[in-house]
């Protein structure tokens, strides 16, 4: 059999070949790690409906708004002017309702992001730490730590 990694006259893997197994095994535990968090897939449709649509109700209540003023100010009577005001605030309403989702729909792809990656540098501090501690010298003759 022959085989696809390369290796040095010895038979020993090279400094490549284990620095890339390393780095591979790093990425499928961060992999493994996210799906056992079981944080949903950033891709999906429904998360970006939701931004879409606020984007949508930030463009539309500004427009509502100043089309209700201008239709307020083109008639005199009082009944339609009330509607005018009605209609306007709205507008104003959709447009602050659009902004929030607008916020929570953007910066969640980016928290959820930013809360994988803290989980996964702390639990790559904790084998860090475990390591040394597995190393450490357990005779008692060592100087304790400081």
């Amino acid at each position: 059999m022959t085989s696809t990694s390369p290796t040095s006259t010895a038979g020993t893997p090279t400094a490549e070949t284990s620095t890339e197994t390393s780095a591979g095994t790093r990425a499928d535990r961060f992999v493994r790690d996210l799906a056992a968090l079981k944080i949903p897939d950033p891709a999906a449709g429904r998360a970006t409906l939701w931004l879409r649509l606020g984007v949508v109700l930030m463009l539309v209540g500004p427009v509502l708004a100043v089309t209700a003023y201008l239709m307020s100010r083109g008639t005199t009577d009082a009944l339609t002017q009330g509607d005018a005001l009605t209609v306007a605030l709205a507008g104003i309403t959709a447009s602050v309702v659009g902004a929030a989702l607008f916020l929570r729909y953007s910066l969640i792809g980016f928290l959820r992001f930013w809360l994988a990656r803290q989980s996964y540098d702390l639990s790559l501090l904790a084998d860090r730490l475990l390591e040394r501690d597995h190393h450490h010298d357990l005779t008692g003759n060592e100087a304790a730590p400081r």
